[in-house]
């Protein structure tokens, strides 16, 4: 009579679907027979900056920073993001405040601040912690104070020494930590030595090479960074000129995007659409994207 312990490994070994389990060298250890985990859809963090900028055109305080964040909200958004810039041409300091304090109201939702750690992002983070306001995230990016608008990555390993403190003075606070990056797959295992939690990519050339009609090189760059991302343990989001027209295909095509940040475009489709039309359809995009399709 077989001996118990025997019995059952057989029967396991018997429930084992032989079809899926790949070939293995001797010693190898026997692969989880379950299925994969379905994507996790992507969230959509509007960015409110081009809201500020109209609004600092005059002396009227319309239209209100806040209630557009809240109007966007309430159409779907998962989160929102500000871009506080030492000059304050936009998004200004009590801006900042004023929103993270609403946030409070929307517990389910992210606020992200995006900025260089360098100059007054960690003004910031320091700040709304010691107010006890919300901060899920901040967004390290590489700009000049006199920048137009972002255009570059952090480049390692150059930038390494100056950011790795930073980030550990913003883990100390209990806030995630993505960096702005280019689509560099062998930059990502050297942003996370250094304590990222993300990384945003820069889509700014996917943007153009899909608007030229030939962005198949670029995706390819994306996913290959993206797939050395999640290798790294390293979340993955993006932004920079992502609109309707391309954010499904950028999607579809780049693996694990946890976050999209959007601002330009989603702001002047709502100049037209308005606040949650314009939320809709960019949510629309993304579910898209996570639907089956005929390639």
């Amino acid at each position: 009579m077989q001996a118990p312990t025997e019995l059952n490994a057989m029967k396991l070994a018997l429930k084992i679907p032989r079809k899926i389990v790949p070939h293995m060298d001797q010693g190898s250890a026997l692969p989880d027979a379950a299925p994969a985990p379905p994507r996790q859809k992507t969230a959509l963090s509007v960015n409110i900056n081009k809201v500020a900028l109209l609004r600092n055109t005059r002396h009227l305080d319309i239209p209100s920073v806040r209630r557009a964040a809240e109007l966007c909200l309430e159409a779907g958004a998962h989160g929102i993001t500000v871009h506080p810039r030492p000059d304050e041409r936009h998004i200004r300091a009590d801006d900042v405040y004023e929103i993270a304090a609403m946030m409070k109201d929307w517990p389910h939702c992210e606020f992200n601040i995006e900025g260089n750690p360098l100059q007054n992002l960690m003004h910031f983070v320091r700040e709304l912690a010691a107010r006890g306001l919300p901060l899920h995230q901040c967004t390290f990016v590489p700009d000049a104070e006199d920048q137009f608008t972002s255009d570059h990555g952090w480049s390692f390993p150059d930038d390494a020494g100056p950011l790795q403190p930073l980030i550990e003075q913003a883990h100390d606070r209990n806030v995630r930590v993505s960096l702005f990056m280019d689509p560099i797959p062998e930059a990502m295992a050297a942003a996370k030595a250094i304590g990222a939690d993300r990384v945003e990519f820069y889509t700014e050339s996917y943007a153009r090479s899909h608007a030229e009609g030939h962005d198949a090189e670029a995706l390819k760059r994306f996913a290959q960074a993206a797939q050395a991302a999640v290798a790294a343990h390293l979340g993955v989001n993006a932004g920079h000129d992502l609109n309707r027209d391309n954010l499904t295909g950028f999607l579809r095509a780049v693996p694990g995007v946890l976050e999209v940040s959007i601002g330009h475009a989603l702001i002047a489709d709502a100049l037209e659409m308005g606040y949650a039309a314009a939320v809709k359809d960019y949510l629309r995009c993304i579910d898209e994207a996570f639907s089956p399709h005929v390639a």
